[in-house]
């Protein structure tokens, strides 16, 4: 019994240490503005964006391949930050700034052609072919890509209602310059 305990001992030091020298010889070198910028990003992975998910768009901007522009979900907020992160300017004149949604099945216009369920990255939507489909809300992060593959255009996307929980008191607006009342310097 003792010498089972021993072994397994030295076999677990040993093996560690080859596992840290390992990691410290064989480590890959990441960009650390790859992380920032995926960290400014909301992070749903619905692939709005023309990526896979947020850490492949972080690593576009990163190396310059993409447009600041892209993040819908992330809104003019996210933009900005984006923006001022890499120093370059953002064109905002084609986007639509838009509160959070979700989807809505009109159980009535659904076939049941489960391309909605196919296309819901987060598994919000239930349902079976050629049965009627529902989503579950709390898990619709508002992509409104099923809404687009939708045939019978029985998705639509609704605004989040604003309730107690999720209303913000909204940011004061900062003064001009010109506004501001001129005080006569003292004697």
């Amino acid at each position: 019994m003792l010498v089972a305990v021993v072994s397994l001992t030295v076999m677990g030091i040993v093996l560690g240490g080859l596992l840290g020298v390992a990691a410290r010889f064989l480590a890959v070198e990441e960009n650390p503005l790859e992380e920032e910028l995926k960290a400014m990003l909301p992070g749903s992975q619905c692939g709005q964006c023309g990526y896979v998910g947020c850490a492949q768009y972080a690593a576009a901007l990163a190396k310059g391949e993409a447009s600041v522009t892209l993040c819908s979900p992330g809104g003019k907020a996210v933009i900005e930050q984006l923006a001022k992160k890499l120093g370059v300017t953002a064109d905002l004149s084609e986007h639509e700034e838009k509160g959070p949604e979700y989807a809505f099945i009109k159980e009535d216009m659904c076939i049941g052609c489960t391309r909605c369920i196919r296309e819901c990255s987060t598994d919000a939507i239930l349902g079976a072919n050629k049965l009627m489909h529902t989503v579950i809300v709390d898990v619709c992060h508002g992509c409104g890509k099923c809404a687009k593959v939708c045939p019978t255009d029985a998705i639509i996307m609704i605004p989040v209602p604003v309730t107690l929980a999720n209303w913000h008191w909204p940011k004061p607006e900062v003064e001009q310059e010109q506004n501001k009342p001129e005080v006569a310097p003292a004697h």
